[in-house]
């Protein structure tokens, strides 16, 4: 099974009003947090185990090397910059890829997990609320003193581990009746009579 991997772009004030193609992708198909108060979020991010701190050039190695949780620090990006660093992130992630950007100023989730239909979540969020919520869903470990609470909101659907859980359940009924099948005598397989 593919591992689930998060980015987590860090950034200054950013403007998610006036953008290319690639913002609007991310904001259309993500869940923008619109009571968001900043913090810091790349503090409470480097004490998850494995977390990476990487240049955006040096992001797709560090996935391929099997690091979790990828921090990239976009500094102070204008738009052009953050349009640039989100069209390079959204080439590299695949489906089992969550993509989060935190700014000073605004929270976007995007990708694994996230319900793309509510476009904008009301419940006010933190800085600590973050690093809980990446956990959640990439099954990442938290460190035990982590205060923030979960942002269930943002979330495809709350039970998102049961219902994984369920899905591998019915994979591996459905691999064992095709290996019952095959392993059959060759006059059990077909009835004649």
């Amino acid at each position: 099974m593919a591992e689930k991997k998060v980015v987590l772009l860090l950034a200054g004030d950013v403007s998610l009003g006036n953008g290319g193609n690639a913002l609007k992708k991310f904001t259309k198909k993500g869940v923008v947090a619109t009571a968001y108060s900043g913090g810091d979020v790349a503090g409470e991010a480097r004490r998850v185990p494995g977390a990476v701190m990487a240049g955006l050039a040096d992001l797709a190695a560090s996935l391929e090397a099997g690091a979790g949780l990828v921090l990239v620090d976009l500094g102070e990006p204008d738009a052009a910059g953050l349009e640039t660093a989100l069209g390079h992130v959204l080439e590299i992630a695949d489906r089992r890829t969550l993509v989060v950007l935190a700014a000073a100023n605004a929270l976007v989730f995007y990708g694994l997990g996230i319900n793309t239909k509510i476009g904008t979540m009301a419940r006010p969020a933190q800085a600590r609320d973050v690093t809980p919520t990446l956990a959640h869903i990439a099954d990442l470990p938290l460190p035990d003193d982590a205060t923030g609470a979960i942002l269930y909101q943002a979330l495809k659907e709350t039970n998102l581990k049961l219902t994984e859980l369920g899905k591998l359940r019915e994979a591996l009924s459905r691999m064992e009746a095709a290996l019952q099948r095959d392993n059959r005598e060759p006059w059990d397989k077909h009835d004649c009579a």
